[in-house]
């Protein structure tokens, strides 16, 4: 009867299993219908990306949970999170679309309300992905960033590559949870060119202030020396998502049969190469818009999608091979590629390779001094030597025979040594009158005859400006003449070093592409007002006031107005703005004031913004001026206040007589009552000196420049804590005439 009765339970096991099981699938099953990510977004099962992704940032703003109070908002915006997770991944939503799974093991909606947390109201962290980890091993010791490490090489480095940072800390759980995600996102990043960086909120909490991170985790997206904080979920799709917001705007244009020509034929407005990626996907690669982001500065980039149909004469003509992504690079030549590349796995490190190597168009024209600095680089002792072949000429229509002959020279000539270019004599006079000194200037027109081109070789010597040169003689017109008499001199030159028979001192170019920067400027407002308004939708006014200030700061400098962003010191300030911007200003915040007078406050504004850029993102630095002529009693009476000690050790007492302060930088702590001094450095001879009485006014606005040539170095040690501090009794008062002083 035993026996009998445990075959027969043997028996019955299997059925009640299969029932069970059949139980649980329709249940399941139900659950996975009840929460279809489609419904929830509202968009069909057609829906391309771009529509998923309207749809999900439209809802995510509706129900965050820190804007929408409804009790159920906290519940939607994790559905809401979830259900982009899977449809902006292909391979999930194909999944689901045919099995109805939303991953690998677990169907959509068994978890809801316990695979997701949330921490500080700022994001959220999918836990079905987490696990605690025995210990920290990720590596961090390599990604670790310090405070000095941060501000001499990332902050830099961001306007190459975006970074994307975390804040952590000892004994934080919440930490250990979203370790899993942001191990796979840096595993799948780093290789394509982001910075990867972790900051550790107990050890280097000054760096933690500085980036306006106060709690841990977080995680910051650093691009162009810009903060932004990360608020969605913490899956890996979200934070690529980030890092690719982060870029600046039209960084790649879309290229199809309609518009390539205009975008190749640009390069003689640019005065770049064009570089166009072929590949089969819709939407531009990550790696090509970061290798855009690195380059920008020296190359153009479009992109073509080779399943458009309207791109079929593009790879006709250029013989695509739609099997694999193809890069070709034009220079002058739109019709022929200077250099092609083809790979089935392109990698960053051989598309920095390519686009390294073609920075330069073969004949590019200096419109800048860095970019002349970059081609005709000064000689170094230990380096082979190496010439500038410089072609000084017009735009006009007659010129245009004799420069599109000496760029055929210069491309049948190709040496490592020799270095082609060209300057438009017109934007460029104080180069072409150094150059070409008792020979007469390029001119359009003398007794009706038009004036030939002049062609220099020239070796640059010293930083200063000091070169050797040699004009070629008879001028350039493009003849076969001139070709071969050119040859003829390059070949000299490289026998016999000394055949430059000439030197000079060469100014400054001119910024020809300065214009162009109102653009820039306008593109880099736009990225920050999206950046201001993602702040206003989370209430991060701390993140927000960098910003602001930087926005205020760039405005001040194109318009030129008369009060600065940070509550200046200018003439229509009160005492007590002036007291709220020094002497009752936060302890830790320092106010960097340049000193200013009417005649150097534009040319020292200027390059007082280039110079403070990078230490903008700081929250405890605030920049002002001082305009020296409407104040010109409080300079002098902070001199005197200082430590007697402390001042004579190093300043000798004339200093304190002396009556212009233009170009001195003080660090106010205004708190604990002391300040350190930048005093200006001088290239070239003073402006001032009555003596030069010769010197033209661009003369005088370049002496005025590099007065704070040294600033950045200033401001590092500032940052480091190691400049000598001068300690006040007291603050003077902005305009007592008694020399009286601000007790605090």
């Amino acid at each position: 009867m035993t026996v009998r009765s445990r075959s027969r339970d043997a028996r019955t096991c299997p059925a009640l299993l299969a029932i069970f099981l059949l139980i649980l699938s329709v249940h399941l099953a139900k659950s996975a219908s009840e929460y279809d990510p489609y419904k929830i977004l509202g968009v069909s099962r057609s829906a391309s990306q771009a529509e998923i992704k309207r749809a999900y940032k439209s809802l995510a703003r509706e129900w965050h949970p820190d804007k929408n109070k409804d009790p159920k908002a906290e519940d939607m915006f994790i559905k809401i999170s979830k259900s982009y997770e899977i449809l902006s991944n292909e391979e999930r939503r194909s999944n689901f679309d045919r099995y109805g799974q939303m991953d690998e093991n677990q169907p959509f909606g068994q978890s809801q309300h316990h695979g997701f947390r949330s921490f500080h109201n700022s994001f959220y962290f999918d836990e079905s992905f987490f696990h605690f980890p025995r210990s920290r091993d990720f590596a961090d010791s390599k990604y670790m960033l310090h405070h000095a490490q941060f501000n001499s090489d990332v902050l830099p480095d961001s306007h190459k590559r975006p970074y994307l940072i975390k804040v952590t800390s000892e004994w934080c759980f919440a930490c250990i949870h979203i370790e899993p995600v942001w191990k796979e996102t840096v595993q799948e990043l780093e290789p394509l060119g982001v910075g990867i960086g972790i900051v550790d909120l107990g050890y280097e909490r000054r760096l933690a202030n500085q980036l306006g991170a106060h709690r841990a985790p977080s995680i910051i997206g650093l691009v162009n020396g810009r903060v932004t904080f990360f608020h969605q979920a913490v899956v890996r799709e979200h934070l690529r998502q980030f890092v690719e917001d982060l870029l600046p705007q039209k960084l790649v244009e879309k290229i199809t049969d309609n518009n390539y020509k205009t975008f190749l034929d640009s390069w003689h407005v640019e005065n770049k190469p064009s570089l166009l990626l072929f590949d089969q996907v819709p939407i531009v690669p990550l790696l090509y818009k970061l290798t855009a982001f690195a380059f920008r500065n020296y190359v153009r980039f479009g992109f073509v999608d080779q399943g458009e149909t309207h791109n079929a004469r593009l790879l006709r003509m250029f013989n695509i091979n739609t099997y694999a992504p193809t890069m070709l690079l034009f220079k002058e030549d739109t019709e022929k590629p200077v250099d092609i590349i083809q790979a089935r796995g392109m990698k960053r490190q051989i598309m920095d390779e390519f686009v390294s190597n073609n920075k330069f168009l073969q004949v590019p024209r200096l419109v800048s001094q860095q970019l002349f600095d970059e081609l005709c680089p000064v000689k170094q002792f230990h380096r082979r030597r190496k010439y500038c072949v410089l072609l000084i000429t017009r735009e006009d229509q007659a010129f245009l025979p004799g420069n599109k002959a000496f760029l055929d020279f210069a491309t049948t000539n190709k040496k490592d040594v020799l270095r082609f270019a060209y300057i438009y004599q017109r934007h460029q006079q104080p180069l072409c009158q150094a150059l070409l000194y008792n020979q007469a200037v390029v001119s359009p027109q003398v007794r009706g005859q038009v004036k030939h081109s002049e062609v220099v070789i020239l070796e640059r010597r010293s930083q200063a400006g000091k070169v050797l040169y040699r004009s070629v003689s008879g001028g350039w017109n493009g003849s076969e003449e001139d070709k071969y008499l050119l040859h003829e001199q390059l070949e000299l030159l490289q026998k016999d070093p000394t055949y430059l028979s000439s030197d000079a001192t060469l100014p400054e170019l001119n910024n020809e592409m300065a214009p162009i920067f109102i653009i820039q400027w306008m593109n880099a407002a736009y990225d920050y007002i999206i950046q201001i308004y993602d702040d206003l939708l989370y209430s991060n006014w701390r993140e927000m006031m960098p910003i602001l200030s930087l926005i205020f700061s760039a405005l001040f400098i194109l318009f030129g107005t008369d009060s600065f962003p940070a509550q200046a010191f200018s003439s229509n300030l009160t005492d007590i703005t002036y007291t709220s911007n020094l002497v009752k200003l936060r302890p830790g915040h320092i106010n960097v004031v340049l000193v200013l007078t009417n005649v150097s406050k534009n040319a020292l504004l200027r390059k007082f913004a280039k110079e403070v850029f990078s230490f903008s993102g700081t929250q405890t630095l605030h920049f002002s001026f001082l305009n020296a002529d409407k104040h010109r009693h409080w300079m002098p009476s902070l001199l005197r206040s200082a430590s007697e000690a402390a001042w004579s050790e190093s300043h000798c007492d004339d200093d304190e007589e002396s009556s212009d302060y233009s170009g001195h930088v003080l660090a106010l702590n205004g708190y604990k009552k002391y300040f350190c001094i930048f005093r200006p450095v001088f290239t070239g001879d003073d402006p001032n000196d009555s003596s030069s009485e010769t010197s033209s006014s661009s003369d005088r606005r370049k002496s005025l420049h590099h007065k704070l040539d040294r600033l950045g170095l200033w401001m590092e040690r500032l940052m480091e804590g190691t400049l000598p501090r001068l300690q006040v009794p007291a603050w003077p008062m902005l305009d007592d005439t008694n020399n009286s002083f601000t007790e605090s």
